[in-house]
């Protein structure tokens, strides 16, 4: 008896095993399917892709027509995508990171961030190294210094392979960018931010609020800014937008958002953690900071500098207790090597508690600038529009002025730096930032290809921004920007095209939009 049973036994087991094999290989044959699907299915081949984008229709992959109107193209997925990301709130669920990084990595892949360019010439670039030198110069084109204490002999050449990262970085800026799409150098670059031992640490004179330069061994140099609020916190709607706080995850966000958007015109940035004893309080030579250190009745280590705002004990930045939150942002090339210019913004703010300022009473304030250097002429004006939409999208108030490199004159890139008072609200847009897109509706063509591609599903902005910000440092702490910031970005971006259907809808379309890619007619190939 006992014999059958267990007989009885051994076969329900094998044949349980057997069912559950056959359901597993069915499974795998079912998801390799899934997983085979392409998102975004292109039409052939990458030269087809940019010979589409290059006829007048300009349709491609994932993008409509410029001929319809932005609202259209978008409404149905921005409902879609209001309604999902609604019930994700409110659920507290959110795509899977993984996911995320997936967009990440088609989005840069795309033709609109691979589009082909014409060759740099000499003269475009902002630093040169002689490539060539005679025998009985080349020891004077050996960079030598004597050993410092904390830094390191160096001895480079005119080999780029002898460079450090922050050197390649410098001599990667031209006309037009600071840094290429594909830059090798980057990952090199932002590992000496957030791991190098920092030698040498000083207050940066000028600006509002504490701001120190870091020095590294190899020379390198980087722009501290201590962690201030929380990342969740908002900004207190009673608080004048020159006296909020500047944010170490805005600096870190914004550099993500810039290389996001196709700009590539803020220095790289890097979250870390210091210490504030052994990295800023031991290597200092700065005395007048170094006098500001002092010990929290709690026991963590603060100190508060010498600035304009927040410069004082009731604000002073304490590590935790020694352990201290920052952004790092590499250095532009030295003052004595590469002149910049700062520029006053046209739709600068009043910073009166008060006053308005010209374009806030002016509706046809747009029309007088167009006719003023160097808005005249040239790319500026849609230039400026870039930095706008940039600065609408992370809610930044505080830009009173932009600087360009000195050596390309009127026809380069802006800067986009300082941008420590942005992502301080998201529960509330400030469509006053927009007011030189709806006053002058004007707009490059490839920024708003990718802004309409950045609305779409496979490619939404939230979810390829969360998925950059998780490469930082700092990520594996908190993420640096919170789900209603991320949220803010869908929403904001809806209002831009909206914005830029508006005018479409009021002027004719070669009016509003700039042919920024004209060029690929003539690069590309017909199909």
């Amino acid at each position: 008896m006992m014999w059958r049973m267990r007989r009885r036994s051994r076969t329900i087991c094998l044949s349980l095993a057997f069912i559950t094999i056959f359901l597993h290989l069915l499974l795998a044959l079912v998801s390799l399917s899934i997983y085979q699907e392409p998102c975004d299915p292109p039409p052939s081949t990458r030269t087809h892709i940019l010979t589409d984008l290059a006829k007048t229709n300009y349709t491609s992959v994932g993008i409509s027509s410029l001929a319809e109107s932005p609202a259209d193209t978008t409404q149905r997925d921005s409902s879609n995508l209001d309604a999902k990301n609604a019930k994700g709130h409110v659920t507290g669920k959110t795509e899977p990171l993984e996911s995320g990084l997936l967009k990440l990595v088609a989005l840069f892949d795309h033709p609109l961030y691979n589009m082909p360019t014409p060759p740099i010439a000499e003269e475009d670039w902002l630093l040169r190294v002689k490539p060539k030198v005679k025998a009985s110069e080349k020891s004077s084109q050996l960079w030598v210094t004597d050993s410092v204490e904390g830094y390191e002999d160096v001895r480079w050449n005119s080999s780029s392979t002898s460079h450090p990262p922050w050197l390649r970085f410098h001599l990667s800026i031209s006309r037009w960018q600071l840094y290429p799409h594909h830059e090798p150098n980057m990952k090199n670059l932002t590992e000496q931010l957030a791991t190098h031992r920092i030698v040498s640490a000083v207050q940066k004179s000028g600006g509002t609020q504490l701001k120190l330069v870091m020095s590294f061994p190899n020379y390198g140099l980087a722009m501290f800014k201590p962690m201030k609020q929380e990342r969740d916190e908002e900004t207190n709607y009673n608080l004048y937008y020159f006296s909020d706080f500047e944010r170490h995850n805005a600096e870190i966000a914004a550099f993500h958002l810039d290389r996001i958007l196709g700009y590539r015109r803020i220095p790289p940035v890097v979250g870390r953690q210091v210490d504030v004893v052994k990295e800023i309080k031991d290597v200092t030579i700065d005395r007048k900071l170094a006098r500001t250190f002092f010990t929290s009745p709690v026991g963590n280590v603060c100190f508060y500098g010498q600035c304009s705002y927040y410069c004082s004990t009731e604000h002073a930045v304490c590590g935790r207790p020694r352990a201290l939150e920052a952004s790092l942002a590499v250095m532009l090339p030295d003052l004595s090597l590469a002149t910049r210019r700062s520029w006053r913004s046209p739709w600068r703010r009043s910073y009166s508690r008060s006053k308005l300022a010209k374009w806030e009473t002016e509706p046809d304030y747009c029309s007088t600038i167009k006719k003023t250097p160097p808005y005249d002429k040239g790319t500026r004006l849609v230039d400026f529009m870039d930095l706008v939409i940039l600065d609408f999208l992370m809610s930044n108030m505080d830009r009173h002025h932009y600087e360009t490199f000195e050596k390309f004159g009127n026809d380069t890139f802006l800067l986009h730096l300082d941008n420590g008072r942005a992502f301080g609200r998201h529960s509330k847009d400030e469509p006053s930032i927009l007011a030189p897109l709806k006053q002058c509706c004007r707009i490059r063509r490839s920024t708003l290809l990718r802004l309409r591609l950045l609305s779409l599903p496979q490619y939404r902005l939230s979810d390829v921004m969360r998925a950059s910000l998780s490469h930082d440092p700092l990520h594996s702490v908190a993420p640096l920007l919170s789900e209603p910031h991320l949220a803010a970005l869908n929403r904001r971006l809806k209002t831009v095209l909206e914005t830029i259907s508006h005018c479409q809808k009021g002027q004719s379309k070669d009016e509003v939009i700039y042919d920024d890619t004209a060029y690929l007619k003539d690069m590309v190939s017909p199909a």
